[in-house]
């Protein structure tokens, strides 16, 4: 398959502006599910607004500072790839906070971060050793497209309830982004097409909040109030919840958020790859990248913050504006600090409404969708093998998510009464076959490597 073409490459530098602006437009994209993490576990921990400012803080520390590792060609994969809080460790942390929300946030954060510590040290030694690069042959192409696809097209219900806010606004963004970046002929305007949708959106927004269009409470009002409320700056990002805690439960609920994240993240080096205009990553990339990522996840268990993973929307973003470069990627996980150690930056940022974000996550998200269905191509999808392969894989990754969230389920695989063992194993299982890319993963791996094929077949390429 040819490589796709790119703008800017890898190695490449753009001038200080357009770097800035684009790095500013990888923030702008991972804002809304970057902010959301933090926003579904704060309340469910019983978290003031101080308290969840905090958490929202070192989320972004922590992003920034695990970008910068993965982007560096010695210590990471050196592919121009965000890393943020990933929704693959929803399911383990919100197990953490049933099991120890009555002691309160401080406390369930604490645990938290021990299970990260845990297990991004198990994952780092996974890749680091090498043995992340040596398993690739299982993780074929007819494994890796349906996991993609899972990610992007499971997040349907994100994009689609964040959108149905106010559709006339996300309507917009959409529009604006098909225009902005396949419409409109003209280099500078496709590289910025995502974050010219934004800007022109937030500011329809925020002209019809000043002109009292929209009012208080409405899903596109801008709202300023908190930025003069914000703190200036924040100073407590070593360990601000204090020590991190150790449990069996926890760290067990923990690995099968990892597991998740590493099929991901592999699925991610290779349509990063892609869209950067690169061959496929070979093992070494792939090691240095999952140590990176289990690295990362051990540091953000320090720095107060949830684990951080591969972000396939800003690997849409890539594809969509042709813009690879690793300085750009860069660019924002500086910034991203920048933010998180100044209080009114962030909460400027925040008044960004949600119908804006749920914009831009229906163009972007049916992408990430899409490079699956890309990436399949390099096997040969004429096969009947493959056909039968894909479609199971991608059939219980859409169904199955749905009947694991029943409650009756969930309490059968985890019932405290048969033992903490039992218990534990049972939440592990359980939230990995609740996350839809670890199921699509498990099924594709599993068959790809039980039903004959050739390599051809299975899109396996000499390396």
């Amino acid at each position: 398959m040819a490589k796709k073409e790119v703008v800017y490459g890898v190695n490449d530098t753009p001038p200080l502006p357009i770097m800035l602006l684009a790095g500013a437009q990888h923030v702008l994209t991972l804002f809304g599910a970057t902010t959301l993490v933090p926003l579904i576990f704060g309340p469910a921990m019983g978290m003031n607004a101080e308290q969840l400012a905090k958490f929202i803080g070192c989320v972004y520390f922590g992003m920034g500072v695990a970008t910068l590792i993965q982007t560096h060609p010695k210590l990471g994969s050196g592919l121009p790839i965000v890393q943020g809080s990933s929704f693959s460790f929803i399911p383990s942390i919100m197990t953490i906070i049933g099991a120890y929300s009555a002691s309160g946030p401080e406390t369930v954060m604490q645990y938290v971060g021990g299970g990260l510590i845990v297990g991004g040290i198990l994952l780092g030694l996974v890749g680091y050793t090498g043995l992340a690069g040596r398993i690739r042959r299982f993780i074929t192409p007819v494994v890796i497209g349906p996991t993609i696809m899972a990610i992007g097209f499971s997040l349907a219900g994100t994009a689609v309830g964040s959108a149905s806010q106010f559709w006339p606004v996300s309507l917009l963004v959409v529009v604006l982004i098909f225009a902005f970046s396949l419409v409109i002929d003209n280099k500078i305007v496709n590289i910025f097409a995502v974050l010219s949708a934004i800007t022109a959106a937030y500011l329809v927004c925020a002209a019809a909040s000043a002109a009292g269009w929209v009012t208080a409470g409405h899903p596109a009002f801008v709202d300023f109030k908190n930025v003069a409320g914000a703190p200036v700056w924040r100073t407590d990002i070593f360990m601000p919840w204090g020590a991190p805690k150790f449990s069996l439960p926890a760290i067990g609920a923990m690995l099968a958020g990892f597991f998740a994240v590493m099929i991901e993240s592999i699925g991610d080096y290779h349509s990063c790859s892609y869209s950067a205009g690169l061959e496929d990553p070979d093992a070494a990339t792939i090691s240095r990248g999952i140590g990176a990522e289990g690295f990362n996840c051990a540091l953000a268990g320090l720095l107060g913050a949830v684990g951080t993973t591969s972000y396939t929307e800003n690997i849409g973003l890539i594809n969509l504006t042709g813009v690879a470069s690793r300085s750009v990627v860069r660019t924002g996980a500086v910034l991203l600090i920048v933010m998180s150690l100044l209080g009114k930056v962030g909460a400027l940022v925040a008044t960004l409404p949600t119908p804006v974000i749920g914009g831009a996550y229906i163009a972007l998200f049916g992408a990430i969708g899409a490079l699956g269905i890309q990436v399949l191509l390099r096997a040969d999808m004429g096969s009947q093998r493959n056909i039968l392969i894909v479609g199971f894989a991608f059939l219980m990754a859409m169904g199955l998510p749905g009947w694991m969230e029943q409650e009756s389920v969930r309490i059968a695989l985890m019932d405290p009464s048969r033992g903490e063992t039992l218990s534990t194993l049972g939440g592990m299982l359980w939230a990995i076959l609740k996350t839809p890319m670890a199921v699509a993963g498990i099924c594709a791996a599993v068959c790809d490597s039980l039903v004959p094929g050739t390599d051809r077949e299975r899109g396996i390429t000499a390396s």
